[in-house]
């Protein structure tokens, strides 16, 4: 099994700045990307960024420019660090691991509370 581990949430005001983390364990031989998803209450879970182990990227319009994704492949960690927060990002923040397997090729994480007061 692959274990999947957000940190790094919590409440900031608006304009400021978090960086959360993404450490997956466990059976893993290989993983071709890594990111980060959000949900708010009455939303359905939305893409935010991701990063394949090869260094592309990919953000949602909201967070372009503001968002910045990356990673260490030898910690199976992957970051997002958000600058000029609004209240709008306020959410639950999953980490899903993406692995070539035809049996389970997606993990998530139990999700990090952003919380952006205005």
């Amino acid at each position: 099994q692959v274990q999947v581990v957000e940190s790094g949430g919590g409440l900031v005001q608006a304009g400021g700045s978090l960086r959360l983390s993404c450490a997956a364990s466990g059976s893993i031989f290989s993983i071709n990307a890594m990111g980060w998803y959000r949900q708010a209450p009455g939303n359905k879970r939305e893409l935010v960024a991701v990063i394949t182990t090869g260094g592309m990227t990919n953000y949602a319009d909201s967070a372009k420019g503001r968002f910045t994704i990356s990673r260490d492949n030898a910690k199976n960690t992957v970051y997002l660090q958000m600058n000029s927060l609004k209240p709008e990002d306020t959410a639950v923040y999953y980490c899903k691991v993406i692995v070539p397997s035809v049996t389970r090729p997606h993990y998530w994480g139990q999700g990090t509370q952003v919380t952006v007061s205005s």
